[in-house]
């Protein structure tokens, strides 16, 4: 409890007015695209989307949503710890109430067709997908999630030999084929997985930005040459590393430099007219932190 409370104390409020947004903006993309046209979101909220179709009307999204995240988030409380905790269950409070209120409360219809897209799949599958995503993307961004099952992956995907990302796909097609065998139609099972890339492809611009970089690797028997005018072309440094090389047994410099994708070619550009025998590679870089290591 006191872990509780400590992360609850510690949170600022950024990532509170943030995890609400987020809330709120998942459940416009839940309740206003998908749920109207019987699409289904991935993991526990699409799970809970299917069983609030099979079960009694009290038993609504929001119910399940609750019923089936927060069992999840506290029982990935070691792994994840108190503050991830936190911010996750009152994420996924704030989707379940807006939810709520937007399928009984206010002045919406989303019984039958989507307010804004109607009855068609494709709009609905894109936009719900996106919406959702931007919500999800800012979950994790500020410290939560909006969905158990990724919690489950971190903690079970290496036991079983596979990959986080692995763990929710395989959940999510067996999800999506469960909903197709129980409707007895795979129409809106596979506009689903429209949705499910949408979202997954949104959480990552979310998440990474929109702008991600490039860390270049340079082997070149030119370093100096070559360190020297890149970081006078783009006015920042870079690591040089002694390498040997393997097969000719050549003293080399690996330089390490990050740059956006939109300087690749123009990096590429001048290291090839400096030492046309250079050779680089490219691997994308999701976060760049610089860490000050000044204590005073």
């Amino acid at each position: 409890m006191n872990k509780f409370i400590s992360a609850i104390k510690g949170l600022k409020p950024l990532n509170i007015v943030m995890l609400t947004v987020a809330g709120i903006i998942n459940a416009f993309g839940i309740t206003l695209f998908l749920m109207p046209v019987k699409l289904y979101d991935s993991g526990i909220s699409g799970t809970s989307m299917l069983l609030a179709q099979v079960t009694p009307p009290f038993l609504s999204l929001s119910v399940f949503l609750i019923l089936l995240n927060i069992p999840l988030f506290l029982y990935g409380l070691k792994k994840q710890g108190a503050a991830f905790t936190v911010c996750s269950i009152y994420t996924v409070a704030v989707y379940a109430l807006t939810s709520w209120l937007i399928t009984n409360v206010l002045p919406i219809d989303v019984s039958i067709a989507s307010p804004l897209a109607g009855t068609d799949l494709l709009l609905c599958a894109l936009f719900g997908g996106v919406i959702s995503g931007i919500g999800s993307g800012l979950a994790i961004r500020f410290g939560g999630a909006m969905d158990g099952i990724e919690v489950m992956a971190v903690i079970f995907a290496k036991k079983i030999g596979l990959s986080v990302g692995s763990f929710v796909m395989v959940y999510n097609v067996a999800l999506y084929i469960l909903c197709g065998i129980v409707i007895k139609s795979w129409i809106l099972p596979l506009y689903s997985i429209v949705t499910y890339a949408a979202a997954l492809k949104t959480v990552d611009y979310i998440v990474e930005g929109l702008q991600r970089s490039k860390a270049a690797m340079i082997v070149t028997a030119k370093p100096d040459k070559v360190s020297h005018t890149l970081m006078e072309e783009f006015g920042c440094g870079m690591t040089l590393i002694n390498a040997k090389g393997g097969y000719s047994g050549a003293e080399r410099t690996v330089l390490y430099f990050v740059v956006n994708r939109f300087q690749v070619m123009r990096m590429k550009g001048i290291v090839q007219r400096i030492d046309p025998l250079a050779y680089i590679t490219l691997s994308e870089v999701a976060d760049i932190f610089s860490v000050n290591q000044d204590k005073t």
